[in-house]
């Protein structure tokens, strides 16, 4: 083989980075799907230019303070259980285009695979048991999400919207829930209705009702309202987690 052809071959992927090739190429005729299915009335708003104008202003403003706290937690991540520091995840976005979401990885390594195609209670039991010391309290705080602000700023994401979710899911729900396209209308968010009503016993239906409402009545005050409501439940649950800490074992 020539030594020209050897500089045209591209690098071997490792086992994850194969993994997300694989859900990115299945999640690739979303968008011609949505764009078949989709009504005139689910297109964009004029409001949501000025929520993604907030967007961009609150990432920035979020993500400039925030940058030693992530920097503490890689550094805390590698050294207690080596890399990735990241976790790297399809997600399905606006129109059904898929894109790479951002996370600070909060399980051991290869957990993924361990956990794959596990859903709802039995996936919340199992990940339990795979999370880091690390990882336990950057899930409790919510601090694993930071690196989303990325996402954000890229346009795959919003601060406030429907929760990300892997192509292979929406694939199901689309069949058991056929309303389930219309979340496709705004970007996926880091937080917003369903996420903060949402319990343990939540039902997908139930999920998607409340993705639903924010769709219908999204505004710039519903948007802020949002937003400090999830900043009070960030604060009550670092308060809560640092109060568990400080406590001695029994």
């Amino acid at each position: 083989m020539s030594a020209r052809l050897l500089r045209t071959l591209p690098e071997p992927q490792g086992r994850s980075e194969r993994r997300r090739s694989v859900e990115l190429e299945f999640g690739q005729d979303l968008a011609a799907r949505y764009a078949a299915l989709a009504d005139p009335t689910l297109r964009p708003r004029p409001v949501d230019r000025l929520l993604r104008a907030l967007d961009v202003v609150l990432a920035l403003a979020l993500l400039i303070p925030a940058a030693p706290v992530l920097a503490v937690a890689a550094l805390a991540i590698k050294l207690t259980s080596g890399s990735p520091v990241l976790y790297r995840g399809a997600r399905v976005g606006r129109a059904g285009h898929t894109f790479t979401m951002y996370k600070l990885r909060t399980l051991r390594p290869d957990a993924e695979d361990r956990l794959r195609g596990l859903q709802d209670v039995e996936l919340d039991r199992l990940t339990e048991s795979e999370h880091t010391r690390v990882g336990r309290v950057l899930r409790a705080t919510q601090l694993d999400e930071l690196p989303q602000l990325v996402n954000v700023l890229r346009g795959d994401m919003s601060i406030v919207g429907p929760r990300p979710i892997r192509p292979v899911f929406f694939e199901e729900l689309v069949v058991d829930i056929p309303q389930y396209w219309q979340r496709l209308v705004v970007r996926p968010g880091l937080t917003g209705f369903a996420q903060l009503r949402m319990r343990r016993d939540t039902t997908w239906a139930e999920k998607l009702a409340h993705d639903l409402e924010y769709l219908a009545d999204r505004s710039v005050r519903l948007y802020l309202r949002i937003v400090l409501d999830t900043v009070a439940r960030l604060v009550s649950r670092m308060r809560a987690e640092a109060t568990r800490t400080a406590l001695p074992e029994s």
